[in-house]
């Protein structure tokens, strides 16, 4: 076997093997050369080589998203680690493992003057679980230090920051290691929650006639199927799932929007819930969060074993628990209220399903004609991964068979990693992996293709609209060289080039006709990965989607 040379390196690679991190991902550089040579001479490790930093940091990410454990990244000193950034503060949000192992100068090079010393321990402060700011000499602070770095990624769920000084030479090996490895195991964390923790609670709802439960980011087959039974047996409960929700039942409403953007005043009053109870990550829909603001519950009950956001200013308990270990002992405790709470909003849910269809049946090729195509034809059992922006709103709008599971980087809604995400998520993922993307997030986002890891059935939908076109939709849309510049981005740029440069299948579609044949090849080539680019008309998108909510009255 070969290890490097420099005690410190040889802990850190010696630990994370000690403790089951074996994805490690690493970008290229000198002075994490010890790193690197022990990571990728251990056949243990499973080493990927991603470039550009910001790309591997998000490569990481969907690795993790998939797997629930820890990516290791590797860098070398100076900007690379700044790179990471991005990635860093979405795993923080999004509660996904993550460790960041920087080499770096010995302190006594920083602020000299010379190159690639910039002031890397605590770069991640404001978003890192922990900070392990290593000494260069091996010492029982420096493993306690490791070993509570990693632990708290696993047992937190979020990303923790290693920095580890290297002093040169660098590239020295040896066949034996010269340090003892000290692996501290990560408590074991014993969720429980008894009936005196709820019994009130359930008081509360057993008097309540207007239930409201709102999913947000969640994990598939996360809550056992006799949970989603009881919430779909009572009619004082309605169910409001997202796209990401990955929460399935006929009696669930999942588009939320298209149901509520048409209410009046009197319609918000009458569906304003008593008890909002929510659990999972961050929501999508601004409708329903600026309803929720406005029309603030008595009580709001947050279920979530490490973190709840207060996002409509109502927040009344956190409940600190797995939801179906919550569930688990509070179901039994309530009883079936007399209602209409559910029946009013089903017979809505009804109405605005026959005005939508009628709708889509009637307009011209377009951002969102794309998607209700683009969603029908996604292949059952598959996985679906949606870059932020326009994206993953109209994604709201149409409805996704339960077979397939979705995913989006919502915990900051940054456009900036959603292709390097989705590829890592294919990596460790076995599931054919479908990516829909926009223009700007996709070209923001190129160097993702810059990666000998795609899997060969990986698909991206591009939708090329020309620009940002959420911009359009969002109020301050003016057709001006301002707006056109500066917000929105205009560019004729096309995918065709990259596609070509990356060895991607690739092919357009600019109507209905082109798109279905585009499709129905993008899923029966699987020797290479491939990019179906579709135009639509960036002058028209706004005004078809704005007008949908019109008619769905």
């Amino acid at each position: 076997m070969i290890y490097p040379k420099i005690p410190l390196a040889q802990s850190i690679i010696e630990i994370c093997l000690a403790k089951g991190i074996t994805t490690i991902i690493i970008s290229p550089g000198s002075r994490n050369a010890p790193l690197t040579i022990g990571f990728v001479n251990n056949p243990a490790f499973q080493c990927y080589s991603i470039a550009d930093e910001r790309s591997a940091a998000f490569f990481a990410l969907g690795i993790a998203q998939q797997t629930k454990q820890p990516a290791a990244l590797v860098c070398t000193s100076g900007s690379a680690l700044l790179n990471y950034y991005p990635a860093f503060a979405e795993a923080y949000y999004s509660q996904i493992p993550m460790i960041v192992i920087s080499a770096d100068r010995p302190q006594s090079k920083i602020d000299i003057g010379d190159g690639q010393t910039i002031r890397q321990e605590n770069v991640f402060e404001n978003h890192s679980l922990y900070n392990a700011n290593l000494l260069e000499n091996v010492s029982v602070a420096n493993d306690l230090k490791i070993n509570a770095a990693i632990n708290a990624a696993i047992t937190q769920k979020g990303p923790v920051h290693i920095n580890a000084p290297f002093e040169e030479p660098l590239y020295e090996t040896v066949s034996e290691l010269s340090i003892e490895v000290n692996s501290i195991a990560s408590a074991k964390v014993t969720q429980t929650i008894s009936i005196e923790d709820v019994s009130e609670f359930a008081t509360i709802w057993n008097n309540s006639t207007k239930k409201m439960i709102l999913v947000g980011v969640n994990t598939p087959n996360a809550i056992n199927t006799k949970i989603i039974e009881a919430f779909a047996k009572d009619a004082s409960i309605v169910v409001l799932t997202e796209t990401t929700s990955n929460l399935h039942h006929d009696t669930f409403i999942n588009t939320i929007d298209t149901i509520i953007t048409p209410f009046t005043n009197a319609d918000f009053e009458n569906f304003s819930p008593e008890i909002l109870v929510t659990f999972g990550g961050m929501v999508v829909s601004k409708r329903i969060k600026a309803f929720l603001r406005k029309h603030k519950p008595k009580h709001h009950w947050h279920i979530d074993s490490l973190r709840a956001y207060d996002t409509f200013g109502a927040l009344t308990k956190h409940f600190e628990a797995d939801p179906n270990v919550f569930f688990d002992t509070f179901l039994p405790l309530t009883k079936a209220t007399e209602s209409n709470y559910f029946q009013q909003l089903d017979a809505v849910k009804v109405l605005r399903k026959l005005k939508s269809d009628i709708y889509l049946n009637k307009i011209p090729f377009s951002d969102f004609k794309v998607f209700e195509k683009v969603m029908q034809c996604l292949p059952t059992n598959s996985q679906l991964q949606i870059s932020n922006s326009s994206a993953i709103r109209y994604a709201q709008l149409v409805a996704v068979d339960p077979s397939i599971e979705v995913y989006c980087n919502r915990g900051t809604s940054g456009i900036d990693g959603s292709t390097s995400t989705a590829i890592g998520a294919a990596v460790a993922n076995e599931k054919q992996t479908v990516f829909i993307t926009g223009d700007i997030g996709f070209l923001y986002d190129s160097n993702a293709l810059w990666n000998n890891y795609i899997p060969k059935n990986f698909k991206i939908i591009l939708i090329n609209n020309g620009g940002g076109g959420i911009f359009r939709i969002l109020p301050g849309h003016k057709e001006t060289p301002v707006f056109n510049t500066f917000f929105e981005t205009s560019h004729c740029l096309t995918a065709e080039h990259l596609a070509k440069m990356y060895g991607f299948e690739y092919c357009i579609a600019s109507d209905e006709a082109s798109l279905a044949i585009s499709l129905t090849a993008l899923y029966a080539q699987n020797e290479k990965p491939s990019i179906l680019e579709i135009f639509t008309p960036t002058l028209k998108n706004d005004s078809i989607l704005l007008q949908y909510f019109k008619e769905l009255i």
